[in-house]
């Protein structure tokens, strides 16, 4: 039986991002399961299951070696050693192996380049915010007059704003800087720029990604997020850059979705795993 994979998430108290993270995490446990490989995921802090209660389960059910993966697109921080250190200290007998990040995989790329293809076809828009819940939620929905709809705009009058979650890190955010580079040359030639922003912590931000395109003089900005899933996230990217376009109605903004679940995105951390396990020592 191979070692198990143990994805490993930041945290957070968003709902819709841990539904889609467990959801992930089920997509991955039936593609493993053909091989004998167990997959469990847990969160850092914020949220359950726990980093910690997924590393007992998998101990309790007579897993003492395991691959460790950070499910992230960035940089990984030193909160994860640290933690699988303490995994470690609780359960001597553990033994673990790193999975590389994510990041910028060509793969990846390609998922990005649908989003940012089916933003630009489908014409949606963020509308304004509205109460889901207990919570203000934003949706996409196609809401242009139709003579709108028909307007055509050119590759090159057309700007792309990719956004990154933001860090305290500056190596962080020159990742984020490299990986919009990247998608300009591989996937987004024919637009006008790909311009980099951060949701939060780092300028710019949404609005001055914006605001650079339209200095540029694009007609149409399409934002991509440079996120895994659907959440709190990317409702504060739809917000600002739906704030911005409220001062700006003659430039024509559009939000693209999240990477999200899905087949491709399960190939490249599979690929993560049986890399790592070339590390482990055969019985």
């Amino acid at each position: 039986m191979k070692p198990p994979l143990l994805l490993i998430g930041q945290g957070s108290q968003d709902d819709a991002y841990a539904a889609e993270f467990g959801r992930f995490v089920h997509r991955l446990r039936c593609r493993l399961d053909q091989t004998g490989a167990d997959v469990s995921g847990g969160y850092l802090e914020r949220a359950t299951p726990r980093l910690s209660d997924s590393v007992a389960s998998l101990v309790a059910r007579g897993h003492h070696r395991l691959v460790a993966l950070p499910l992230s697109l960035s940089r990984v921080s030193d909160d994860f050693p640290a933690a699988m250190a303490r995994e470690q200290q609780r359960h001597p007998t553990l033994m673990y192996d790193y999975g590389r990040p994510l990041g910028p995989d060509p793969r990846v790329l390609a998922l990005l380049a649908e989003r940012l293809n089916d933003a630009a076809t489908e014409i949606s828009r963020p509308r304004p915010l509205e109460l889901a819940g207990a919570r203000p939620r934003l949706r996409a929905v196609d809401s242009l007059p139709p003579e709108e709809h028909n307007a055509h705009v050119e590759p090159g009058d057309t700007a792309v704003v990719l956004v990154g979650e933001g860090s305290t890190d500056a190596t962080a955010n020159a990742e984020i800087h490299r990986v919009s580079r990247l998608f300009w040359e591989t996937h987004a030639y024919d637009f006008m720029t790909v311009e980099t922003a951060f949701v939060s912590v780092t300028p710019p931000g949404v609005p001055g990604g914006l605001e650079r395109c339209r200095r540029l003089g694009a007609k149409r900005v399409i934002v991509v997020p440079y996120l895994l899933f659907a959440g709190g996230l990317l409702e504060r990217v739809w917000a600002q850059a739906l704030a911005y376009g409220a001062g700006h109605p003659d430039l024509d903004i559009r939000c693209a979705e999240v990477i999200g679940d899905c087949e491709t995105l399960a190939d490249v951390v599979i690929d993560r795993y049986e890399e790592a396990l070339q590390l482990v020592p055969r019985p």
